[in-house]
């Protein structure tokens, strides 16, 4: 017998059906129902939105829409006819953005509910059961919307992200560079700290122009580096293969391409900050920052946006100067203002700030026994940027710093840096929702409590080893 073989062509990809009735059984009816209004959306990439509605709005109570944009706005018009006010749908990946955006210009109400609230229920893993499921817990009131900024703050956060998946695919170049350097035997980027600098970027230049002279290339050293002329020489010794330089050349190519779009982004990010509402004007901020007086001397990063002056223009959008806590920089206010916004009166308390950003302990307790009690995983990226800013405090002489440095030397490396993070999470919300500048004085007393009971501690310890403290005189 001959063997049938089987044909491997590839089927060309249906389109979303059309919207289909879908037969639904009843829901529990013994609950009171505090939104009569509400409906529950089950979201895929491709596989259609499941849409439930309450059984006295339409015939069919459960339809089926496509994922195309016409489809979804008839799906928004037949919640319009159904006299829908509020939806529920779980916000996983970004597949529920174009449809969240289509039902806020309607005038509905969202709820992106998280996954976790509602995926352990046992027996609802159908789509038709899933958006079911939804609009009963959302009609009782049982569900809780996430966090989601106005949408000013979306689109200035949409640019921000973008720049930071730049930032971080220019430092893959620049390892790229250094790889070619490697294989050459140059060894450029160890005698200089910045292959990007001015120093750096004109050797560079000068290898891939033909130049192979390590004296030649040397003299293109500037006054500031450190390296001696000598130094350099030997460090550009090395072989210059043809595909090295090549790859060295594309490399760079690929690395000012994405300096020129990172200037496009900021560049968009300085449009779009404009037109956020000020909480200080331009006059009443120049007197206020001249009448607190220079801050701290810090640097400036690298990766901080370059064009405006984003200090200024951060202490009139949050009403205070945020960049006065210790190490907390332009940058990681930046990433406060396009998450977050100016706004934080969404989290009543520090703790529910704290929370959010998953930077307290999530207690698990049955029967009287701890289970858990660690921190919960997140991506979230003001965690990072407040768990990078504590990172900092490690060298940094002021409260916060001593603190860091102690609770290091009892928890370990990453528990302090969890703690001094949930500890900036805390001082932020107070400074953003009171309108209260920093002020390290307030410290003053827990510091010297913290003192007296070191300096108790010392004594009993020379008493057991048979010394006595004596202060000397100031």
């Amino acid at each position: 017998m001959k063997n049938k073989q089987k044909s491997h062509k590839a089927k060309p990809s249906k389109a979303p059906a059309r919207p289909k009735k879908v037969d639904a059984p009843a829901t529990p009816s013994n609950m009171p129902v505090c939104r009569p209004d509400a409906a529950g959306i089950d979201i895929s990439a491709t596989g259609g939105m499941y849409v439930c509605v309450p059984a006295d709005r339409a015939a069919e109570t459960v339809r089926c829409f496509g994922n195309f944009t016409p489809q979804l706005v008839e799906l928004v018009e037949w919640l319009q006819e159904c006299r829908i006010r509020t939806v529920a749908m779980e916000s996983t990946g970004v597949y529920w953005v174009p449809l969240c955006q289509l039902l806020d210009d309607a005038g509905i109400e969202v709820f992106l509910v998280n996954a976790r609230h509602v995926k352990n229920v046992t027996g609802r893993k159908t789509d038709v059961l899933d958006c079911q499921w939804l609009q009963f817990l959302h009609s009782v009131g049982l569900l809780r919307s996430s966090f989601r900024p106005p949408q000013a703050i979306c689109a200035l956060r949409s640019i921000a992200r973008h720049r930071s998946n730049l930032l971080r695919e220019g430092a893959r170049h620049i390892q790229h560079i250094q790889k070619a350097l490697d294989q050459m035997n140059l060894h450029l980027h160890h005698v200089i700290d910045d292959l990007t600098g001015v120093t750096g970027l004109a050797i560079l230049e000068a290898i891939l122009g033909g130049e192979r002279d390590p004296e030649a290339l040397a003299k293109l050293r500037d006054r500031r580096i450190k390296a001696t002329a000598a130094t350099l020489k030997e460090a550009l010794t090395g072989d210059y293969r043809r595909e090295h330089v090549f790859v060295l050349g594309l490399a760079l190519d690929s690395w000012k391409r994405v300096q020129g779009q990172l200037t496009q982004c900021e560049a968009e990010l300085e449009r779009m900050a404009a037109e956020l509402h000020s909480v200080i004007d331009e006059e009443q901020l120049t007197i206020l920052r001249a009448a607190q007086g220079p801050g701290k001397r810090r640097g400036t990063s690298k990766n901080a946006p370059a064009g405006q002056d984003w200090h200024q223009r951060l202490h009139g959008l949050f009403g205070v100067d945020l960049t006065r806590v210790p190490c907390v920089g332009v940058s990681t206010v930046l990433v406060l203002l396009t998450e977050i916004g100016s706004d934080w009166s969404r989290f009543p308390t520090a703790g529910h700030l704290a929370s959010w950003l998953a930077l307290c302990p999530d207690n698990e307790i049955s029967g009287g026994k701890v289970l858990r009690r660690r921190t919960r995983r997140a991506t979230s990226r003001v965690r990072v940027a407040l768990r990078m800013a504590a990172q900092s405090l490690h060298s940094d002489q002021s409260v916060l710093g001593d603190r860091y440095r102690r609770m290091r030397a009892k928890l370990g490396g990453a528990e302090a840096i969890t703690v001094m993070a949930h500890t900036l999470a805390r001082i932020l919300w107070h400074l953003v929702t009171k309108q209260e500048s920093y002020d390290e004085s307030v410290y003053d007393k827990a510091e010297q409590m913290h003192a007296t009971r070191r300096l108790k501690r010392l004594k009993k310890q020379a008493k057991a080893m048979g010394y006595e403290l004596v202060a000397q005189a100031a």
